[in-house]
């Protein structure tokens, strides 16, 4: 017994080293950085321990709209892209013709480069002084004035963010939305048919339970992903997001370290460790909501 032991111990040794090392260590480092005030990447130096850096992050404006920008970000995009994607998968599910196509023309936006489609979504929605973008002809043609979606207004900016965000995730959350559906046993449905069911209480109450671990995973997942935002926000408003407005808690963390106002690690870790216990926070309510909502 304890061979079998020691050799499952020997299995799991690759594994845990690399946790250790890239994970553990850089969570242990980034807590050290995150209570050591006036740290110098130069000379390896700080002045002094204490909460001081979490104090100066949450006082900071541009963390604040950060925060104040990804939640919006995760309020608006994770039911909406989820509901969305469910939607279609239904459709597609209903679909035998060319179903195989329409699921690959569905999951192009996912293989597709980011950089790439928030280019696609800059000519689409920016107001130049030779184009007005193909968005505003459309809005100018229902007789409403032009609005500039990349430069102009907050809200503007925020919808544009939000409809690009969805648009990224939706191929993900319908491919694994599509594969739940296609494997839900055909019995339950031929026997509630048989009882004379209606279609909504077959779906309130077959498939719906029947894929509530898929939607609860797509759910943890899409907050997880709306809370690490950044390359979305850089593809569409450059990356002075400060300026623009349009920053994120990531974005931030990341302007601390390597931006314009940079070179500060001990407040980039402090921002990393509260990010952290918003998402930790947040995926552990969701896990004791599951627990009742959720049918394994």
């Amino acid at each position: 017994m304890k061979k079998n032991n020691l050799k499952a111990w020997l299995y799991l040794l690759p594994a845990i080293l690399f946790l250790g090392v890239f994970m553990v260590y850089p969570l242990i480092d980034v807590l050290v950085y995150s209570f050591e005030e006036g740290y110098n990447f130069a000379s390896q130096e700080y002045f002094g321990t204490g909460i001081y850096n979490y104090s100066y992050v949450l006082h900071d404006t541009y963390f604040l709209q950060a925060l104040k920008n990804t939640l919006i970000l995760v309020i608006i995009t994770v039911p909406l892209s989820t509901g969305i994607a469910l939607l279609i998968s239904l459709a597609l599910n209903s679909i035998k013709p060319l179903k195989n196509f329409f699921q690959t023309v569905y999951f192009l936006p996912y293989v597709t480069n980011t950089l790439a489609v928030g280019l696609v979504f800059m000519v689409l929605f920016k107001k130049t002084a030779y184009s007005e973008g193909l968005i505003n002809l459309l809005i100018n043609a229902l007789g409403f004035s032009s609005v500039d979606f990349i430069d102009g207004p907050y809200w503007a900016k925020m919808l544009v963010t939000c409809i690009y965000t969805i648009w990224i995730v939706m191929p993900f959350k319908i491919l694994i939305l599509t594969s739940a559906l296609a494997s839900v046993d055909e019995q339950y449905y031929k026997a509630a048919k048989v009882d004379g069911t209606s279609r909504g209480r077959i779906f309130f109450k077959i498939t719906l339970p029947m894929i509530s671990p898929m939607i609860f995973y797509l759910v943890i997942t899409g907050f997880i992903g709306a809370f690490k935002a950044y390359s979305d926000e850089v593809a569409l408003f450059g990356t002075d997001l400060n300026a623009a407005g349009m920053n994120t808690m990531v974005g931030y963390v990341y302007d601390m370290l390597y931006g314009d106002s940079g070179g500060y690690p001990s407040y980039a870790s402090a921002a990393a460790l509260i990010l952290f216990s918003i998402v930790f926070t947040i995926t552990i309510i969701n896990l004791l909501i599951s627990k009742n909502k959720v049918h394994y």
